[in-house]
């Protein structure tokens, strides 16, 4: 497996991120590609070559693109502008040599409805708009549990939709074991964010507060997740089971890390770096 790291973790902008992740020795870092420096509507023919050039100097290459909106797949009006975007961002990422878009497509229900319909029918447009053009369009795991998520893609009929497995949103958001989830979603991994965390309600006999470590997760508890990002081996993340069932599934892509709280990201992800090389060379997943 390959270690790669989110450029926006560093908190350095494009350059600087590049700069940073080459210096740790990993070998590829995912991009937000939604708006700013890199998003379809800036990325002129010459801007793509210049940005590759940067990453491919630095002995980078670009894991996957974010796609992510913050708006999900479940309203019907929404989806005609934000499928036709992500579509958008599958084209940029074939330029930029990567083939692979993130994302998270809101809450799957368990039970077959009209919002689980609509969110089909966005994810099938998108699955087999995916398939035409050679990418995959990545779902990031944590709203629901992996057996509902995985049977949500098998209905789907085309290939094109897969999975971006984030094992500390599954045991921070749902309380789902990793290697439990992917026996049924195991098959669609494509990318994975190396990442850890609890489920607050959890570890109340722990007397864990809110504090500074969270923060920055203030827009996200109000929406009301009641959980704790941590740094790689601090939280309910078992890697050393975890990582050799998702080495069990054919997976050997990237453990992109993503560090999306905290004051020092630098010094965090120059751990996580430290943490997984050592797991991966314990259990031979190199």
């Amino acid at each position: 497996m390959k270690i790669g790291a989110m450029l926006e973790s560093f908190r350095l902008g494009f350059r600087g991120g590049v700069e940073k992740a080459a210096s740790l020795g990993i070998e590829g870092v995912q991009i937000y590609a939604t708006d700013g420096e890199i998003c379809p509507e800036t990325m002129t023919e010459a801007k793509i070559k210049e940005t590759l050039d940067i990453i491919k100097s630095n002995g980078l290459v670009v894991s996957a693109l974010c796609g992510d909106f913050g708006r999900g797949f479940a309203n019907p009006d929404d989806n005609a502008i934000y499928v036709e975007k992500s579509k958008r961002i599958l084209d940029l990422s074939k330029k930029l040599e990567c083939n692979i878009v993130t994302t998270h497509i809101g809450h799957v229900p368990d039970e077959e409805c009209e919002q689980k319909e609509i969110m089909r029918k966005a994810c099938r447009e998108l699955a087999l708009y995916a398939d035409s053009v050679g990418a995959a369009f990545a779902v990031e795991t944590g709203p629901e549990k992996g057996k509902v998520l995985g049977e949500f893609l098998d209905s789907l009929g085309a290939g094109g939709v897969r999975v971006n497995f984030d094992p500390a949103n599954l045991v921070m958001c749902v309380d789902d074991r990793p290697e439990e989830a992917l026996k049924y979603i195991g098959k669609y991994v494509v990318h994975t964010h190396a990442k850890d965390g609890i489920m607050l309600k959890k570890k109340v006999e722990q007397a864990i507060s809110i504090g500074a470590e969270a923060k920055d997760h203030e827009a996200l508890l109000k929406m009301g997740w009641s959980y704790l990002e941590l740094p790689l081996g601090e939280g309910d993340v078992n890697f050393d089971v975890y990582l050799p069932a998702l080495a069990a599934t054919g997976y050997n892509g990237f453990l992109t890390i993503e560090r999306e709280v905290g004051d020092q990201p630098e010094k965090d992800i120059e751990m996580a770096v430290k943490f997984l090389r050592e797991k991966i060379e314990k259990y031979n997943l190199k």
